[in-house]
């Protein structure tokens, strides 16, 4: 929602206003299910299930789809190899 009002300037300034209904109601969720969690924690509320029964369900065995698959081979090893390193030296600038 916006309002278009005037400064002591003559300059018109537009106002917006936004609503936090949405923040407000999840705060208020966030409570309620923390207070229903606590009362279950401790006991005070109890969820007795008895009775009632999976449903049966038939499964007729199936095989797996055929894949052929040609991958790279990879070849994983170490080998011995001589690295000429070179000498490093300092030059004096003239610098102390």
């Amino acid at each position: 929602m916006a309002e278009v009002r005037e400064d002591a300037y003559g300059n018109r300034v537009v106002v917006e206003k936004r609503s936090n209904a949405g923040r407000t109601i999840a705060i208020i969720a966030l409570i309620v299910l923390a207070i229903v969690a606590l009362l279950f924690a401790t006991g005070f509320w109890k969820a007795d299930v008895s009775g009632g029964d999976l449903p049966e369900v038939s499964v007729k065995g199936g095989d797996l789809p055929k894949v052929d698959v040609d991958s790279k081979e990879v070849v994983v090893g170490t080998k011995k190899t001589e690295v000429d390193v070179p000498t490093v030296g300092v030059k004096d600038n003239g610098e102390d």
